[in-house]
């Protein structure tokens, strides 16, 4: 089966705790703090596999949660590091956050990789809050979380050269004769449900990576047939290889189908219908196929909405007619056409920077009846790093929502000594 779309969550390990310990050893009175980090939590790393061709696997496997660092330890030892999760996805895989829209990465080379959830540092130990003021402090931190996501994986078939046109307009058996690729072949539309890739090799050394895309018709860029689900994949390809079918034994007409496949092109992405594109009049061993040939011919000089006359090339893939002059003009065309633009890079080196307002470091929500919620993502981090087992870990965080203005806005929202305040599940009561 092939899966070219999925959503996944992945959430990275959590850092260990850092912990509070003294020295305890035998002739050494007041040892001080001995208490060590903890380790840095494992991140989630998607890398390529050129082995894999589809995201089939994600089916049935959409958790993926990397482990916790190890919490410190006496004697100032630090916690061990969390292993990486890495995770193999296919070439031509697209990651975006589904909560932002935003994109993550775009992974096109084998052995690409991207850090899509971070894992959280270690919390300090005691021995890091050492000073002269207090030389033996009771504060260490519980390890930073993990980065969690929501992602969307989207496949775009990485080939050189896209096979677009209907259904049964023989693609698939074009590819066949082409390369060693074995698609599936029946006299019925839609029989191509999948991309199929196959390796172009030309007598020269030259070669190239062919893609039949499934049949397009119109109306597919609103969904219609297979709809928008393949057009996607078109993306990638630098050449189109229009394949119209010549014979007319469906009784449409082949300039009309080359006209309705390029404005389908067009509505997903204009852009599409600048590259270099050549046109495949296949089936030219039928009867009529010559005649309509030179219909098409007039009609495509006629046209002046064209930004550039396609080159035509009459070939048929049982006669193997004109196949050798169809991939020698596909190479030529390939050699002086540049790499598509990924959707992580820019496509213009004149990158305008604009001011992103700062987050918030934290939310008041008025409860009612003097209770008051706390929220954001800062002040949430700083409390989850908080170790409540040690007051001065505690009051430590309690100077820390000082600073970031906690107090000053609890006043000026009318708050009263007695009333309770929330952060997450844990409350506790404002004093002035």
């Amino acid at each position: 089966m092939f899966v070219d779309q999925v959503k996944i969550t992945v959430k990275a390990g959590k850092g260990g705790d850092g912990m509070v310990a003294f020295r305890r050893e035998k002739f050494i009175p007041n040892g001080g703090p001995a208490g060590g980090d903890g380790g840095h939590g494992g991140s989630i790393i998607l890398k390529v596999d050129e082995g894999l061709r589809t995201l089939m696997d994600f089916r049935y496997h959409r958790i993926f949660k990397a482990k916790k660092g190890q919490n410190g330890m006496i004697k100032g030892m630090y916690g061990r590091k969390a292993d990486n999760l890495y995770v193999s996805v296919p070439e031509g895989t697209t990651v975006h956050d589904l909560d932002t829209g935003e994109v993550l990465g775009d992974l096109v080379e084998n052995g690409q990789e991207l850090v899509v959830a971070a894992g959280g540092r270690g919390g300090r130990g005691n021995i890091k809050f050492a000073s002269p003021k207090n030389p033996a402090p009771e504060i260490a931190e519980n390890g930073e979380p993990g980065v969690e996501r929501n992602l969307q994986l989207e496949l775009k078939v990485l080939a050189d050269v896209g096979l677009v046109g209907f259904p049964s307009v023989g693609k698939s058996t074009l590819l066949s004769v082409l390369t060693s690729a074995k698609p599936k072949i029946a006299e019925y539309h839609f029989t191509t449900l999948v991309p199929n890739l196959g390796m172009v090799q030309l007598d020269d050394g030259r070669d190239f990576v062919m893609a039949d895309l499934p049949g397009l018709i119109e109306g597919a860029s609103n969904g219609v047939g297979l709809g928008i689900q393949f057009l996607r994949h078109v993306e990638r390809t630098r050449v189109i290889v229009h394949v119209v079918d010549m014979s007319g034994l469906e009784g449409r007409d082949p300039y009309t189908d080359f006209e309705k496949i390029n404005a389908e092109l067009a509505k997903y992405d204009p852009a599409l219908l600048k590259r270099p594109q050549i046109v495949a009049a296949s089936k030219m061993d039928m009867p009529d196929a010559e005649e309509n040939l030179a219909a098409f011919k007039e009609k495509l000089k006629a046209d002046t909405t064209l930004a550039a006359v396609p080159e035509v090339v009459p070939v048929s893939a049982v006669t193997h007619s004109n196949l050798q002059d169809l991939v020698h003009l596909t190479a030529d065309l390939l050699a002086k056409t540049p790499q598509f633009i990924t959707e992580e890079q820019p496509a213009d080196e004149n990158v305008v920077y604009t001011y992103e307002e700062e987050e918030k470091p934290f939310n008041l929500e008025d409860g009612g009846e003097g209770y008051w919620i706390l929220s954001g993502g800062k002040l949430e981090r700083l409390f989850q790093m908080t170790n409540l087992e040690h007051d001065e870990s505690v009051m430590r965080f309690a100077r820390q929502m000082r600073s970031m203005g906690v107090d000053e806005a609890l006043r000026a929202h009318g708050a009263k000594s007695g009333d309770i305040v929330q952060i997450g599940k844990f409350s506790f009561e404002f004093v002035e």
